[in-house]
Formats: structure tokens, sequence, C-alpha cells
């Protein structure tokens, strides 16, 4: 799994955001992450993702991934991460405050994408943005740098 981060869910009073790990066309979470989205204990985490594989709403296979993670403690486990697809599916089951957040997150970007065609990150695009100044500025000042030596050269 690839360590490309970005923050896909943020509270309005942006006290609080989950990293995730973005890998082939979907993003990752372990249970400590989903614990600390929705705001409840690991045991009710662990119940939903199991209702979800037992009930048939999802093939544990093509959804959960192991990954090397390295603790505090220096030593390296293998901890389940779960897709988007699981992400939702517990966000749509849990009762708390904050999977009344998520589900209300989680319905305007599906209404985005279903009425515009497409949903933004607008963190994304402001950081490609900001990378596109930076290389037209590196290709001004190489242009000026050539334009330069071109001009020794006469």
């Amino acid at each position: 799994m690839k360590n490309s981060n970005i923050r896909i869910y943020q509270l309005e009073d942006g006290k609080t955001e989950i990293n995730v790990q973005l890998d082939n066309e979907t993003v990752w979470l372990n249970l400590n992450q989903m614990v600390d989205l929705f705001e409840r204990d690991k045991s009710v985490i662990s119940r939903h993702i199991n209702n979800v594989f037992k009930e048939g709403e999802l093939e544990k296979d093509s959804v959960v991934a192991k990954n090397a993670t390295t603790a505090l403690d220096g030593k390296t486990y293998q901890v389940d991460y779960f897709n988007l697809d699981v992400i939702i599916s517990v966000g749509y089951r849990i009762k708390s405050q904050r999977g009344t957040q998520f589900r209300i997150w989680a319905n305007s970007i599906l209404k985005d994408y279903l009425i515009n065609g497409y949903a933004l990150n607008e963190k994304r695009l402001s950081q490609q943005n900001d990378q596109l100044k930076e290389l037209q500025e590196s290709v001004k000042i190489l242009g000026n740098n050539m334009f330069l030596l071109c001009q020794d050269n006469k």
C-alpha cells in the first residue's frame, strides 16, 4: 500500500480531520482510524465490520488489506486496513453524532457527483495549482538563464 496521505473528511469546526492512505483508486483506514472517525469504541466498530461481512454486504477478501505498520514500541505488526466501501458501510450503521456528520458529508459528496458528474477535492486542486505556479516560475527562471547564456555566447 502506498503512503499517499490525503484528507477526505473534516468537521466544520476544523478540529478533526482523518488522513487516509490512497491506493488502487480507493482510500484505506485501519480500525483505530475508524474509531477516531466515528468516535466509538473498537468493539462497536469491529461489530459493525463483522456484520457487514456476515450479512454479505461486502466480500472481505476484496475490501480488506494487510499492511505492515511499525508501532511506538518499534515492532512491526500486520494491521488490517479497510477500504472506502467498508468505511461507508460502517458509517451508515454507526449511531453517534460523528456518524451523523459523516453521513451528511458523504451524502453531499454523492449528491455533487450525481448532479455535476464529478466531485472536487478543493485541497488537492489548490496544492496542484501551487505546484503549477512553482513549475511555471522555474521554467521562467530557466528561460531567463538560457537567454542570458545565449547573449553571452554571441
